[in-house]
This record gives structure tokens, sequence and C-alpha cells, in this order.
């Protein structure tokens, strides 16, 4: 039998043997058979993982968070304390409407403590969602969004700072440069 290289709290309980190095799983955590966690993860008192769920590397699962099936984390995601991510679209006792709906949290996504993230949608590459904003539509790369529903409020960095684009260039305080492309009706902002 080989030796586990992450640490499980002893009131947690842990069905999944693919978990990764150096993760950490706290007091009272629930994890099913069937999730992948990555290397380097902490998730904290009270998280319950349903089989199913993908959780990447050096991903931070705060308090009171229960993450379902159909639900995929990339790497380096921050969920905030007691946010909520639902898995049905019409929710009713004892009625089962087939495979869960798909939510996406990509690469260094962010949410804010008791923000609510609705099914079916995608977190963009280190978007940010607001303390208790209601998450009902996809979120680009680089958005932070507050409210509810969430809205759009504007541009930042990898590090978390607010954009201010010079000719369409902006550089964070990592040296970090981004570009804001603005097409017909829409803008987005990417990495250079």
């Amino acid at each position: 039998m080989s030796e586990k290289n992450y640490f499980v709290h002893p009131t947690a309980l842990c069905e999944s043997d693919t978990i990764g190095k150096n993760t950490r799983i706290w007091a009272f955590a629930h994890i099913l058979k069937n999730v992948i966690i990555g290397e380097d993860c902490n998730l904290c008192d009270y998280a319950f993982v349903e089989s199913g769920v993908t959780i990447g590397n050096r991903v931070t699962v705060k308090n009171g968070i229960s993450i379902w099936d159909g639900v995929t984390i990339e790497d380096d995601v921050f969920l905030g304390p007691n946010c909520v991510l639902t898995n049905d679209l019409f929710p009713r006792s004892k009625v089962y409407h087939g495979e869960n709906i798909k939510t996406l949290l990509k690469k260094g996504a962010s949410i804010g403590a008791n923000a609510t993230i609705i099914c079916g949608i995608t977190l963009g590459k280190y978007s940010m969602v607001g303390a208790g904003a209601v998450v009902t539509k996809d979120v680009p790369d680089f958005a932070l969004v507050i409210g509810n529903p969430a809205k759009f409020f504007y541009w930042i960095s990898k590090t978390g700072e607010k954009l201010i684009f010079k000719d369409g260039i902006a550089e964070d305080n990592a040296g970090n440069k981004y570009k804001l492309i603005k097409e017909l009706s829409s803008e987005y902002v990417v990495e250079l």
C-alpha cells in the first residue's frame, strides 16, 4: 500500500483516491468517489465535492462550498467562503432532468464570498466575481462582474488590478501586458 502524499483531516471523509500531492482537505469536508483533485489544493472546512467533479492544481475552496457533478475547475481558481455553484436550472424535489449541466471555471478565476454561479456558464480566465453577485451569463476573460444579476464592472489583470488602457494596451504591476480588442458590438481582453 502506497503512502498518501496529501493531507486529510481526521474528521473529513475522503472517498476518492485521485488526490494530488500536497493537497489539504480540512475538517468535516466530504469528497465522494470519482473526484479528481490536483496538486497543492486547499479544501477548507465543510466543503462537499460530488462524484464527477474535476479540480485542477493550486485551487482554493474556502469554507461551506458544495461542488456538484458537471463542474470543472481549472488551475489556480479561488472559491470564496460560502459561494454557491448550482447544478439544475429547474430544481424540483424528486424530478431528475438527466445529465447535469456543465459549468466551467477557467484558469485563475476568482469567486467572492456568497456569490452564486448559475449552472451552464463559463467563468473566463482570471475573471473575478464580486462578493454576493449572482452570475447568470458567461463572464469573459479578465472581467470583473458585480451585482445581481452580475454585470461587467471593469477589466482586471492576472494579479487582480484594474487595467488602465492607453492606446489599447495595459500593463499590471507584475509586468504582464494586455490588449483591449474592440469588434463591432463587443470587446475583450487578451494577454500579450
